[in-house]
C-alpha cells in the first residue's frame, strides 16, 4: 500500500491538475491561519507572488473588471418549504413549466456601491436556467413557472455591486430565485507562473474562497489535506496591493493510508480589511477562486 505522504501528494497533484476542484468531503470550519514565518518555503513563494502582482497590469484589470466573490445565485426569502425542495435545489433538479423570455436588451449595467459601473453582455434566461438546472430527473424537483429580468446585489472584488439578474418564479414561493445575468470579466494574464515542481506537503493549491466577513477583516477558504495528517494550515502575507494565502499540510507521516483528499474550512484573520486588494493563492499565483468548483 502506498505511504501516507505519497498518497497525499498524488491527491494534491490531481487537485492541481483539476484547477482546484474540491475532492472528498468538507470537514467543517477549521482553526485560524498561522502567523507568517512558520513555513519559510511558503513565505518566500508568497513574497514572489505579491511582488509580481503589486502594481501589475493584471492587478489593474482585476480592480476595473467584474469578478464576483459572492454567490451568483440567491434563493427565495422563504426557502425552503420542506426537505424535498431543499434537496431538489442542492442537486439542481428543476423542471420548467412555462416559457422563458428573451433578454429585452443586449447589455446590462453592473453598478458598484462605492461608485463606478461596467457594461456587460446579458445572458439569456435559457442560459441562466440551464446553469441552475444542472441536475437530472431523479428525486424531488422544483418547478420553474416563469422568469423576468431584474437585479440583485452581490459581493465582488471591488466591493458590493448591483447586477442584472434573472428572477425565476418557483411554484409555491412568494419571492424569486435570483441568478446573475452577466458573466465575470475575462481573467487577466497572470504575472507569475504556478509553482513549477507541483504540490507538496509544504505548499499546495487552495480549493476555493467560501466568503469574506462583512467588515473585510477575515476570509474563509477551503483547503485540502489527507486522511492521515493533522490537517491544513494557511499562512497569510499582506501588502498594500494584495493578500497572499499559502496552504500547507501539517503532521504528515509515512506509512499506510487511505487514498482520499479531504476539505477543511479555514478562517484567515487579516490585519486590515481586504478592500480592493487582490486575494491570491501562493501556489497557483492566481486569485483565489470563489464558489463551487
Amino acid at each position: 500500500m502506498p505511504t501516507r505522504t505519497a498518497q497525499l501528494l498524488l491527491a494534491l497533484t490531481l487537485l492541481a491538475a483539476a484547477g482546484g476542484a474540491a475532492v472528498g468531503c468538507d470537514s467543517g470550519r477549521g482553526a485560524q491561519s498561522r502567523t507568517p514565518g512558520h513555513n519559510p518555503k511558503a513565505e518566500a513563494r508568497a513574497r514572489q507572488v505579491a511582488a509580481a502582482w503589486d502594481g501589475s497590469e493584471a492587478a489593474r484589470l482585476w480592480r476595473t473588471g467584474y469578478y464576483p466573490i459572492g454567490e451568483a445565485v440567491q434563493v427565495p426569502e422563504d426557502a425552503f418549504h420542506d426537505e424535498a425542495d431543499k434537496q431538489a435545489y442542492e442537486s439542481g433538479n428543476f423542471v420548467l413549466r412555462g416559457r422563458l423570455p428573451a433578454a429585452p436588451r443586449k447589455n446590462g449595467l453592473v453598478k458598484w456601491d462605492g461608485g463606478g459601473s461596467l457594461t456587460l453582455p446579458l445572458m439569456e434566461a435559457r442560459q441562466a436556467y440551464e446553469a441552475v438546472a444542472r441536475g437530472g430527473t431523479n428525486g424531488p424537483q422544483l418547478p420553474v413557472v416563469g422568469a423576468k429580468l431584474g437585479e440583485m446585489t452581490l459581493a465582488t472584488s471591488r466591493g458590493p455591486a448591483t447586477v442584472p439578474a434573472w428572477l425565476f418564479t418557483l411554484d409555491g414561493y412568494d419571492t424569486p430565485l435570483k441568478w446573475a445575468a452577466v458573466r465575470a470579466s475575462k481573467p487577466p494574464m497572470l504575472p507569475i507562473e504556478p509553482v513549477a515542481e507541483g504540490p507538496s506537503a509544504a505548499l499546495q493549491p487552495l480549493q476555493r474562497l467560501v466568503g469574506t466577513a462583512r467588515d473585510g477583516r477575515s476570509v474563509t477558504v477551503t483547503a485540502g489535506h489527507g486522511a492521515c495528517d493533522d490537517g491544513p494550515a494557511v499562512d497569510v502575507l499582506e501588502t498594500d496591493g494584495s493578500v497572499v494565502l499559502s496552504t500547507s499540510v501539517v503532521g504528515t507521516k509515512d506509512g499506510p493510508c487511505t487514498a482520499q483528499l479531504l476539505s477543511k474550512r479555514m478562517t484567515v484573520r487579516l490585519d486590515r480589511p481586504l478592500g480592493d486588494r487582490v486575494l491570491l493563492d501562493a501556489f497557483t499565483g492566481r486569485p483565489v477562486p470563489y464558489g463551487r468548483p
